[in-house]
C-alpha cells in the first residue's frame, strides 16, 4: 500500500464527516427551496404520499452523492499537489 493512501485515510475519514454535514444543510436548504416545509419528512410519516417521500429521498440521495465526490476528488488533489503522488 502506498504510503500517501496510508496517510490520507484519516483526512479521508475527516473530509467524510464533513461532507455529510455540508450535504446535510444543502438538502435542507433545496428543500425548502422547493416549496416543502423547514424539515425534510420522515419516510414514516402517514400524511406524506409514495410521491413525496420518494422524491425527498432521491434529491437528498442525489445531493449526497455529488457532495461526497466532491470532497474526495478535492481532497485527492489536494493530497496531490502536496505530496506529489494520489492518494488513491
Amino acid at each position: 500500500m502506498k504510503a500517501a493512501k496510508i496517510v490520507y485515510k484519516p483526512v479521508g475519514l475527516a473530509l467524510g464527516a464533513e461532507g455529510g454535514m455540508v450535504a446535510g444543510v444543502a438538502f435542507k436548504q433545496a428543500w425548502k427551496m422547493i416549496g416543502h416545509d423547514d424539515d425534510a419528512l420522515d419516510a414514516t410519516d402517514e400524511n406524506r404520499t409514495w410521491q413525496e417521500v420518494l422524491s425527498a429521498a432521491g434529491l437528498q440521495g442525489a445531493i449526497f452523492a455529488v457532495v461526497k465526490a466532491a470532497v474526495y476528488r478535492a481532497g485527492s488533489a489536494t493530497t496531490r499537489r502536496l505530496t506529489g503522488t494520489w492518494p488513491g
